[in-house]
């Protein structure tokens, strides 16, 4: 839930007449594609750097679906509209769509994991699956997580954003 001032556990909000934007500073690698497509919207120069005001919803929300870390997220600030979202985004939902099924829709298949390589950027892993690295473990249940590419995070093996910093390539 979020306070008054617009706060939610771990991030912002930004109400606007259709939807809520929320912003979650953690998840965010500043892969930039927010304010590259919609800087009128999205523009970290300003303070709020969110205007809900500035574009359509419909270009909003297309523009914060492209985020590939969900550190911007939205929803439907009518209740009844969001209830569709969440029954298509929970896990028994995920589990019985026919993609997921076994020959004859008998046995479960395991949900996909996707691996998307960020041009200049870290490397965008979502799905269930089990990280190893330096002796450590991470279980993710559709889960999220960026791996670093430009050797320089500070919180390896994550991307921090430092690739920004340094113009990496990759």
């Amino acid at each position: 839930m979020e306070d008054k001032k617009g706060h939610f556990s771990g991030g912002r909000t930004y109400r606007g007449d259709d939807i809520t934007v929320y912003w979650k500073p953690s998840a965010c690698v500043h892969a930039s594609y927010c304010y590259r497509e919609l800087i009128e919207v999205f523009d970290p120069g300003r303070r709020p750097w969110v205007d809900m005001k500035a574009a359509t919803t419909a270009r909003i929300i297309e523009v914060v679906n492209m985020c590939p870390t969900e550190a911007l997220t939205w929803k439907w600030n009518d209740e009844a509209r969001n209830i569709d979202i969440n029954r298509s985004q929970s896990n028994h939902v995920k589990f019985m769509r026919p993609e997921l099924m076994g020959p004859a829709g008998d046995s479960p298949k395991e949900p996909p994991v996707s691996v998307k390589i960020m041009i200049d950027g870290p490397i965008i892993v979502k799905g269930d699956f089990k990280l190893k690295y330096s002796g450590n473990e991470k279980d993710m249940k559709d889960g999220m997580i960026s791996i670093c590419r430009c050797g320089n995070s500070g919180r390896m093996p994550f991307c921090d954003g430092r690739h920004r910093h340094m113009d990496f390539e990759g």
